[in-house]
């Protein structure tokens, strides 16, 4: 008989999801979800906070070792996801750590022990803020380049992988040091910081996990993708003098709809309404125009749209 517990669905409420791992409430944060869904499905809370559903569904599966599909995640979703957890870790978990450690630990005498381990955790932190600040300039900012379709030199997100350290390893020897070294009459605010340092542990080590197998399999795939797309790109280039490769009769009628309703300013999540589509899909479509037709900006894909009378300019001045 399989240990493997039943994936979670769009269909599940998301009240469901909670009370099965409590843990969830970390990945509804992380993905800018507010508390006070009720009992709506969790592809109708992503939908009302333009989150992507299959992004959300993957990772919470994930971290409830539930079976994922990790080719559903849309990376931008996803890279969101890691930024606001990298917020979490520096401005809020390991301060509220370090503040609940100054008070279990009595650091007005001359307590060796409790001043090397505030020294060890003030270096932790240090490394922590580096590692996470790295990730964000330069992992997440060569991954926002290439989905903008944009040159890339000198970095791959292999080389990444390969020096990717795990950051939790430190605080089980933090752990160990406080349970070992540290008497204290204050047992009750000891235990509290100990509980909280095994929680940012394990939350650490599930990060760090969501990192190595879901973010990076993806961004490998997007630069095979890429790669793959340059001779096309090249020899489209080439020859758009004779063949009108940017022109509006390589555009599929969907695609025309969606640069018109960017053209009027709707959001990702206003066209996947309007066109009864996922904004996933909306996004994907997007990006794909985007690359089509080498166009970056929404008031690039709105001067596209009015010199090919996709829309009106008194329709943009009405909307705006």
């Amino acid at each position: 008989m399989s240990d493997i517990k039943e994936p979670y669905t769009a269909q599940n409420t998301m009240r469901e999801l909670i009370r099965s791992n409590s843990l969830l409430l970390m990945v509804l944060s992380r993905f800018n979800i507010p508390l006070g869904f009720g009992d709506k499905s969790v592809g109708e809370v992503c939908a009302q906070n333009d989150v992507d559903t299959a992004t959300f569904l993957t990772v919470a599966n994930y971290v409830s070792d539930r079976a994922a599909n990790i080719d559903e995640i849309d990376i931008e979703a996803l890279t969101g996801y890691l930024r606001r957890a990298h917020s979490y870790f520096l401005d809020f978990l390991l301060p509220n750590v370090r503040r609940k450690l100054l008070g279990a630990l009595d650091c007005s005498g001359g307590d060796d022990v409790a001043f090397a381990v505030i020294r060890f955790f003030d270096e932790y932190v240090r490394e922590v803020r580096a590692h996470m600040e790295f990730e964000n300039e330069t992992v997440f900012g060569y991954i926002d380049t290439l989905l903008r379709g944009e040159p890339t030199t000198g970095f791959s997100i292999r080389t990444f992988a390969a020096h990717h350290e795990r950051m939790e390893s430190k605080l089980m020897e933090l752990k160990n040091i406080i349970i070992r070294y540290c008497p204290t009459r204050n047992h009750d605010m000891l235990n509290s910081v100990l509980f909280d340092i095994i929680n940012c542990e394990q939350d650490l080590a599930s990060h760090c996990a969501v990192e190595d197998n879901l973010l990076v399999p993806n961004v490998i795939r997007l630069e095979k993708d890429i790669a793959e797309r340059k001779p096309l790109r090249k020899a489209l280039h080439e020859t758009e003098s004779d063949n009108g490769a940017g022109s509006i009769e390589n555009l599929s009628p969907r695609e025309k709809e969606i640069i018109a309703s960017i053209a009027l300013g709707m959001s990702n999540k206003e066209i996947a309404d309007k066109l009864c589509i996922s904004v996933h899909t909306a996004t994907t479509h997007r990006r794909n125009i985007c690359n089509k037709l080498d166009i970056h900006s929404a008031a690039g894909l709105t001067i596209y749209a009015i010199v090919n009378k996709l829309v009106e300019i008194g329709d943009i001045a009405v909307r705006n």
